[in-house]
């Protein structure tokens, strides 16, 4: 009997069912009654077939979501070594571990300090690389090539870490701030210095001794005491003479104990440049007193060891660093009569500590200054540490008009007619500041300022003249060029500077500078003035036309 062509295709095992009725669907003619039960078989077998193949990737997919839920975590350690081509050393949880890893993965390729996948049986299966997180430290010594000494933001922790591979070729000093691992095992990447680090470093501007007017005492002093050592190395060595380690700049405020600091880089450097033909630069670190003063434990002290190690740095790196101690006085001051004595009772010896270890000022040049050098401490003050004192005076009538000729320079526009009569603006400067200093030294009622009672009885009146600086100078200069200005801008024709400018420029300055204290505090104005303390009763300034309340009284 033959076999009908369904019996045919359905004995055929390598068809699909859907295979076999399409086939069977071929070959039945048009208008056979089956023809139409077999598309209706193909299109329910169709539905049947997509909802199989929906089932079976929900089945697979659930799997492995179990397969994900019920498999073991793994753990994420940090690579410190390989010993050889199978093994590995690393850090995990705190715990070291010499562990295989997977054949797949060269262990050449990673990088100490790198994160690693570690499975079940402590084996490395991934590089994860460096983690962009981690605890920052501050590196406070570099031991030698491998090996870094890093301790917490407020000193309490001190611990030894080892460079990472990227940090193997890269600089790394005292003070610098690095990335650590989460083990804390591995430096992995030095952080950028913020610039609040650097706020001590401070640009040198071209500073000749000839822009220093009214301090031929001091600079005099500052050569004999900087630049001989420096210059005549050899000398100095044969006579066996111990050569400085800093000197102290004390005087009142604006008279130039900054500028004359500045000066003192500038023209060291250059002198020692055209002197020995060395590639010598200069570093001014420019510290105010109190910014090293820190309310927490042991912070005051970590900032001087910063800030001389910046220093030594700085010297190995090819500078001449000159480290300028602003309102000493206030950081170095006697640890028993200041108020801040429980700082002061460790930062004083830290910072003789560091001075100690400065051989001479070949390393690093230490300039201190204040306006009360009573108050630092004798033991910064002894010779060893601070050897030269220094005094900047207020300056004379000479020395006013040298400053004044500084800031009034040629260039400037003067008075039209005062140009008339003179001729040029040489002869302009030369009667301005003539008539200027003679107004401003002259013994009047106009120039009477204070008034100082001591304590023998004795009354002294201290004129404007008495209490000139350089910083006054400087403002009434700039308040002049303000009011022609003023007049230029009202008038719209040429106008300069001229005598009446700079008379009522000296006035408004005595009256309204904020460097003379506003009340009669004798303390605030000893300051100001060069009398011993311990023989001033009161200061009583000299306020003509106001009624002037009861002066204070020293307390003796």
């Amino acid at each position: 009997m033959q076999n009908t062509p369904f019996q045919r295709y359905a004995e055929t095992p390598e068809l699909s069912p859907m295979e076999r009725i399409e086939r069977v669907l071929a070959s039945v003619p048009q208008g056979h009654p089956l023809r139409r039960e077999l598309v209706d078989l193909r299109d329910a077998l169709s539905q049947n077939e997509g909802t199989m193949e929906e089932a079976r990737a929900a089945i697979e997919k659930l799997e492995q979501i179990v397969h994900k839920l019920s498999a073991p975590a793994n753990r994420i350690g940090t690579f410190l070594c390989a010993p050889n081509a199978e093994t590995a050393q690393i850090v995990v949880g705190g715990a070291d571990y010499y562990c295989n890893a997977d054949p797949r993965l060269k262990l050449a390729s990673l990088k100490k300090g790198t994160r690693v996948l570690v499975n079940e049986a402590f084996a490395i299966v991934g590089d994860l690389g460096y983690d962009g997180c981690g605890p920052v430290a501050k590196v406070t010594e570099v031991l030698g090539e491998d090996r870094l000494r890093v301790g917490t933001e407020h000193g309490i922790q001190s611990i030894v870490l080892q460079r990472g591979a990227d940090l193997a070729e890269t600089t790394v000093k005292a003070g610098d701030e690095v990335r650590v691992d989460a083990n804390f095992r591995v430096a992995v990447e030095v952080l950028s210095r913020s610039k609040a680090d650097d706020y001590y470093l401070d640009a040198v501007p071209e500073l000749p001794w000839e822009k220093v007017g009214g301090q031929e005492e001091a600079l005099a002093a500052i050569k004999d005491a900087v630049e001989l050592p420096l210059l005549h190395r050899e000398l100095f060595a044969r006579f066996q003479h111990q050569t400085p380690k800093g000197f102290l700049l004390y005087g009142p405020p604006g008279c130039g104990k900054t500028l004359i600091g500045k000066a003192t880089a500038y023209n060291l450097t250059a002198r020692l440049q055209e002197t020995t033909g060395a590639e010598v630069r200069e570093c001014f670190m420019h510290v105010k007193g109190p910014e090293i003063l820190n309310m927490w434990v042991g912070e005051s002290e970590r900032i001087v060891r910063e800030i001389f190690a910046t220093a030594r740095e700085k010297r190995r790196s090819g500078f001449l660093p000159f480290l300028f101690i602003d309102e000493a006085e206030s950081v170095l001051g006697t640890r028993r009569a200041s108020r801040n004595s429980n700082i002061l009772s460790t930062l004083v010896p830290m910072f003789c500590a560091e001075m100690d270890g400065i051989e001479s000022l070949h390393d690093v040049v230490i300039i201190l200054a204040s306006n009360r050098a009573d108050l630092i401490d004798p033991a910064i003050l002894r010779p060893g540490r601070i050897d030269r004192k220094i005094k900047v005076n207020r300056p004379n009538l000479e020395g006013s008009r040298e400053i004044y000729k500084i800031y009034l320079t040629p260039d400037l526009p003067y008075d039209p007619k005062l140009l008339a009569e003179t001729g040029c603006p040489e002869a302009a400067v030369e009667r301005l500041v003539a008539s200027l200093v003679e107004w401003q030294f002259a013994r009047r009622d106009g120039n009477r300022f204070l008034e100082v009672t001591l304590r023998s009885g004795k009354k002294e009146t201290l004129y404007r003249g008495d209490l000139v600086s350089g910083a006054i100078i400087a403002s009434i200069v700039e308040r002049a060029k303000a009011l022609a200005i003023k007049r230029a801008i009202a008038t719209g024709g040429p106008e300069g500077i001229g005598e009446a400018d700079l008379r009522c420029s000296l006035d408004a300055e005595y009256e309204e500078n904020d460097i003379f204290p506003p009340t009669d505090i004798t303390e605030d104005w000893l300051k100001l003035i060069d009398y011993d303390p311990e023989n001033v009763v009161r200061i009583s300034p000299v306020r003509p036309g106001l009624a002037r309340p009861a002066p204070h009284t020293a307390v003796v």
